[in-house]
């Protein structure tokens, strides 16, 4: 159903960890992109979804961070730690720039396991679809929305699961109050897919790091029964936004915005663990770190759409 992708920074491997109980109870599938050099927290999170009894999917050949050009130690951890884990898969990525003949021998190591394969500007549609035809194991096609077009997914078969980036990525001062989100947790199956994805409130854009916040906003997404369940998402932003000083202050001005929505009207927002967490941070008048908060924003959207796929919603 639900696969969640996650780029590996510390705050996005933290908040995996935190919901494994409600993303293994739901049926979610973690979907990994590991970013940093050090593995150590991806395999602390690993653990945390193979003891709550859910399943992840690590891709060993990333786009982005410290392991975008060899992703060994990755394939290492998952083959000495975790190989015989069912629930703890292996992913592969094909990207725009995936040499063609080197699709065999990327799916070569996982040929009697079953793979997960992420295509991410791949065009070469035949050979791709050839390949996995003689693969032993099951397979799960995973299909990043806008760089994989009707034409190129329709020579694949199998499981097949959409991923679109909801999130409009903007300078934190120009968002307006609510965005549209997606509707593809409503209508993934009338697109012919067995599942969806996204990337959660952050987005597909990947940096390193970010500057100095002159604007500190919260995203959170919700559900709107009046809209045919379509998702939207709220954007709190903070008043004083033209210095970069001040991030504590500015965070307390988006958080009275949250929490006056929250009180006032129907906001639709799920009074999540998430949420409840904001509203102690609140009363207490306290500054977590930028960080901190994107882990709750992200925590919010996995226990909203939790909530939505419970039986009788």
């Amino acid at each position: 159903m639900y696969h969640p992708y996650f780029r590996g920074k510390q705050f996005e491997l933290l908040a995996i960890r935190e919901t494994a109980t409600t993303l293994a109870s739901a049926g979610f599938v973690a979907v990994i992109e590991p970013v940093r050099e050090s593995l150590s927290g991806l395999s602390r999170t690993l653990e945390a979804v193979r003891d709550a009894g859910g399943r992840a999917v690590v891709i060993v050949n990333p786009c982005h961070g410290d392991h975008r050009t060899g992703g060994n130690g990755i394939a290492s951890l998952l083959d000495r730690d975790f190989r015989d884990i069912d629930t703890i898969g292996a992913g592969v990525l094909l990207k725009s720039d995936t040499p063609s003949e080197s699709v065999p021998s990327l799916f070569s190591p996982y040929i009697d396991q079953d793979l997960f394969v992420i295509h991410s500007g791949f065009t070469d549609a035949k050979v791709a679809a050839t390949a996995l035809n003689h693969h032993g194991g099951s397979v799960t096609n995973v299909f990043i929305e806008d760089q994989a077009n009707m034409l190129y997914r329709r020579h694949f078969s199998g499981s097949r699961i959409l991923v679109r980036d909801g999130f409009e990525r903007k300078r934190n001062s120009d968002y307006g109050v609510v965005d549209n989100f997606s509707d593809l947790h409503a209508t993934y199956s009338e697109l012919g897919m067995d599942g969806y994805g996204d990337f959660l409130t952050v987005g597909d854009h990947y940096s390193e790091g970010g500057g100095p916040a002159y604007a500190v906003a919260i995203h959170l997404t919700f559900i709107d029964p009046t809209q045919d369940d379509a998702m939207f998402i709220y954007h709190f932003v903070s008043d004083s936004n033209d210095t970069p000083t001040d991030p504590a202050g500015k965070f307390a001005q988006a958080l009275a915005k949250l929490v006056w929505t929250l009180d006032h009207g129907d906001s639709h927002l799920l009074e999540s663990t998430a949420v409840a967490e904001f509203r102690q941070l609140h009363e207490r008048g306290h500054f977590p770190g930028l960080g901190y908060v994107k882990k709750l924003s992200i925590k919010h959207h996995i226990e909203t759409l939790a909530d939505y796929h419970l039986p009788g919603n």
